[in-house]
Formats: C-alpha cells, sequence, structure tokens
C-alpha cells in the first residue's frame, strides 16, 4: 500500500479498449466515506506518478461497482479515491469478479479479496514488504545514531540479513506460484545474482570483466516479454533506462545490437513490443551523447521502415522516417557531405579541399546571441591549441550578409576559411540537419566525420581520444 498526493493524477490518459470478457469489482469500504468517486487506473511501463484510467464508479453508502464488457489485458491496477492520496493496488485479470472489502485508515492491512487467490498472494506480499520496509528504516535510523563501529557493523549485518531474507522469500514465492501473474512481476524486477569467485579466461588469466559481461547478458532473463500483462506494472521503463543508458557502453554499434536482441524478446507481446521499440528509439533520437542519432537511423530503417510501427498515422511515421533521413548523411563515422562555397573574396571553397588533419566545420549566424558567446571562446581554443594540431576551420556563415564581414573582422576571424551560400544552392541545411545555430562537426583528414554537434568545452577531449586510438591501432 502506498499513500501520498499525487497531482498528476488529476489527469488520466484512457486507452484503448480491446473486445473481449472484460471485468466486474465490486468495491465496499467500511469505514465511512462521503459521496465521492472510487478510480480504477493502471500503471503503463512507468512508475508513479503515471497512472492511465481505466474506469471510475460513485461510491454510495460505502459500495462502489466498477464494471468493464471489454477484453482487458491484466496487470497492476490502482483503486484510487477522490481525495487523490488514498489509494491501493491489486492484480486484474480479463474475466475477473472481485469482492474487495477495505478500510481505507487500515491499508493494506485492511484489504481483503475474495474470488482471487491470485490477489492473496500479491497482498501477502504487499503486507511483507511493507514490514520489510519498516524494519529496514528503523535501522536505518539506528544507523544514523551509531556511536561505535561496532553498533554500525551489527546494524549493517542486520539489514544485510533482512535483504537476503526479503529475496528469499521472493524466490520462494516465484518457485511456489511460477505460473502466476505475481511470479513474473517478481522475476522482472529481481536484479541478477552475478556468480561469486574467480572466474578465468580460456588462457588461465583471471577475467576481469566477467562480473559486467554476466550482468549483461544475464539483465533480462527473469523479464517474461511473453505476458504482455507487464506492460501494467511500473518496471519496463526503468529497466530499459538502465540497462540501454547506464549499463550497456555508449557505442552505437553496442546499442544497436543489443537493441535488436531486446526487441526480438518483445515481438509478439503487443503493447511491450509498441513500448519497447518506441522507447528505444525516443531515447537515442533525444540522446546527449554524441553518435546516437546513429542508433536512431538504425531503429528507424531497420523497423518503421520495414513495417512495424504499425501505431503510428501514416502522417506521423513520414515524419519519423523523413527525419531519420535528415540525420543519415551526418551520422558520425559517414564521409562529410561536399560543399563548396564562395569566401568573402567570392573564390569558391570546397570542403573536401581543406588540407588539413582536422577540419571543424562550423554553422553559424552573424546575428546569433550564443554563436556571439561561442565563437570568440572556439578561437581562443583555436589559436592556444588546435592551430598546432593541424586544424582548419570551415566556417559556414547561415544568416545575416549585411552583418557577415564585419563579424569576421570583429572576431578576428580572418586565418579561418570563412564561406556563406547566400544563393541558397548547396543544400547544406539538410546535409547537415542546421535546424539552429552554432552547430560545430569535427572531421577528420579524410573528411570523415568524428564529432558532431560538439564545442569549445570538448573539441580537444574528441582529438585526444581520436589520436590515443590512433596510436593504439598503430601499435
Amino acid at each position: 500500500m502506498k499513500k501520498q498526493t499525487f497531482l498528476l493524477l488529476l489527469c488520466f490518459i484512457a486507452l484503448q479498449s480491446f473486445a473481449g470478457d472484460g471485468y466486474k469489482i465490486k468495491l465496499k469500504i467500511t469505514n465511512p466515506v462521503n459521496d465521492s468517486m472510487v478510480y480504477l487506473a493502471h500503471y503503463y511501463a512507468k512508475p508513479f506518478p503515471a497512472l492511465y484510467k481505466a474506469d471510475s464508479a460513485r461510491i454510495k453508502n460505502g459500495v462502489a461497482n466498477l464494471t468493464g464488457k471489454e477484453k482487458l489485458n491484466g496487470g497492476i491496477y490502482v483503486l484510487l479515491l477522490s481525495d487523490m492520496a488514498t489509494f491501493f493496488e491489486i492484480i486484474l485479470n480479463n474475466g475477473d469478479d472481485l469482492n474487495v472489502t477495505v478500510d481505507t485508515k487500515h491499508l493494506p492491512a485492511s484489504i481483503v479479496i475474495k474470488n482471487s487467490p491470485e490477489n492473496e498472494h500479491f497482498l501477502t506480499y504487499e503486507n511483507y514488504m511493507q514490514g520489510y520496509g519498516i524494519q529496514q528504516d528503523s535501522l536505518k535510523n539506528r544507523l544514523a545514531k551509531a556511536r561505535t563501529s561496532s553498533d554500525t557493523t551489527t546494524i549493517k549485518a542486520e539489514s544485510e540479513r533482512l535483504f537476503k531474507a526479503m529475496n528469499a522469500y521472493r524466490d520462494e514465492l516465484r518457485t511456489k506460484y511460477p505460473s502466476s501473474f505475481l511470479a513474473h512481476v517478481l522475476g522482472a524486477s529481481t536484479e541478477v545474482q552475478v556468480p561469486e569467485g574467480k572466474h578465468y579466461l580460456p588462457n588461465g588469466k583471471e577475467d576481469s570483466t566477467f562480473a559486467y559481461n554476466y550482468y549483461k547478458t544475464h539483465y533480462w532473463d527473469n523479464f517474461d516479454f511473453k505476458d504482455n500483462r507487464l506492460i501494467n506494472t511500473p518496471l519496463l521503463q526503468n529497466k530499459l533506462d538502465q540497462y540501454f543508458n547506464k549499463v550497456l557502453e555508449q557505442i552505437p554499434d553496442t546499442i544497436e545490437k543489443y537493441a535488436d536482441i531486446v526487441i526480438a524478446k518483445a515481438r509478439g507481446s503487443e503493447d511491450l513490443f509498441k513500448f519497447t521499440l518506441e522507447w528505444l528509439t525516443i531515447n537515442s533520437h533525444d540522446s546527449k551523447i554524441m553518435g546516437m542519432d546513429e542508433v536512431f537511423v538504425y531503429l528507424v530503417e531497420d523497423y518503421f521502415m520495414k513495417g512495424d510501427g504499425t501505431w503510428l498515422s501514416p502522417e506521423d511515421l513520414q515524419k519519423r522516417i523523413k527525419r531519420a533521413r535528415d540525420i543519415a548523411p551526418n551520422v558520425v563515422g559517414n564521409i562529410a557531405p561536399e560543399l563548396k562555397l564562395p569566401d568573402v573574396d567570392g573564390k569558391t571553397q570546397s570542403l573536401s579541399g581543406v588540407q588539413s588533419k582536422y577540419t571543424l566545420l562550423l554553422f553559424y549566424s552573424p546575428d546569433c546571441g550564443h554563436c556571439a558567446q561561442e565563437i570568440p571562446k572556439l578561437d581562443s581554443l583555436y589559436r592556444a591549441s588546435l592551430k598546432a594540431k593541424g586544424v582548419k576551420i570551415y566556417a559556414v556563415a547561415t544568416e545575416d550578409e549585411p552583418k557577415w564581414k564585419d563579424f569576421i573582422k570583429k572576431n578576428n576571424m580572418s586565418d579561418w576559411i570563412n564561406v556563406a551560400d547566400w544563393q541558397r544552392t548547396s543544400d547544406y541545411r539538410a546535409k547537415y540537419d542546421i535546424y539552429s545555430t552554432p552547430v560545430i562537426y569535427l572531421l577528420d583528414e579524410k573528411k570523415i566525420i568524428r564529432g558532431k554537434r560538439i564545442d569549445h568545452t570538448n573539441i580537444g577531449t574528441v582529438i585526444e581520444m581520436l589520436e590515443t586510438r590512433e596510436k593504439t591501432s598503430k601499435n
């Protein structure tokens, strides 16, 4: 049971319903409750405060009846009173006919649910976990007041004992009721237990990466993607975020490899598949880590353009495809699209013709406030270190032709390659996904994109990484 106020619960989102058997819930509240409403809501892959409305009913004389006639995708559902602070969880499956009795002043201990052995096990577990939480909170308070190292050691040992007992209890429930939804929920929330002891490589040396590789490989072992009801729990989004943003190395090829594995596991479970593919796509598009846009393009090309994503309207699908096509030419690792633009003297300067170990391709506007701040800092870095490393700057002005030459003079940009396309013939905006300024790309001597949307704070770091990699490769 949980009691707290969630303002976002005031705005429920109704999900698409399905033809089928439905459900019946008769709720009886034994303590006095004024004439008010009760809401039936559920999770959708996300934790609180995100809840999604399924039904509502008025409480009259302490009784409310909730009835659905269409097929229900089961899961963890929430019965929430009008105060938006009093609520409790139940397991609800298609075809259920439940009689629920509660005293809202004594939750969850007062909950009684007839006609549902699964809920009996679930409520027993909820009560156990509430007691576990109280015990651990008590130990935390004792730890804060501990005066000796002996007291600290004793309290920590007790906390660890409780933790192990809790895990053993969860394992016991999964073993006792292996086909139950509760078992699937507990499995999905179970942490990977890495085998203890030393582990060795075939050559006899100790495998220092064993724990990480084991954890990465077995992360999804206990998440049953065949049970579509798990979408109606608060588990999936956090697991995806932990795995793809914290566990895995942030390398496009790695993310793509494991995205394929997880998507394949979810295929066949409509809601789990939809949420997983959508989350991975949006996460890669919105990532602040350089190179993750390659993952976005990969997912669009390998899934949405091949018939997946049926939930998108034709218009939204085309927008996503267009976005991928806009990004595709300028992802890290591709050869930079050619530009042939006139400089301040009207002479054509080609990007491919710049002879340098590294080229900074800069898009800016003389009338852009952020550009006015970034360019002097970039120039200072250029003169202090980048120029000595063989860096040249190919600077493309995007707006304000009248201010262009004065801006170059004012910011000491005379030894840069300063070009512009006032006639709009090069299509540089589409080639380099320019929808704001400033934007900086780092190219190597072969004009392969090595850095994208970087700034003066990390240009040096990217170059150092490239040079370290080059030295390692030669050795």
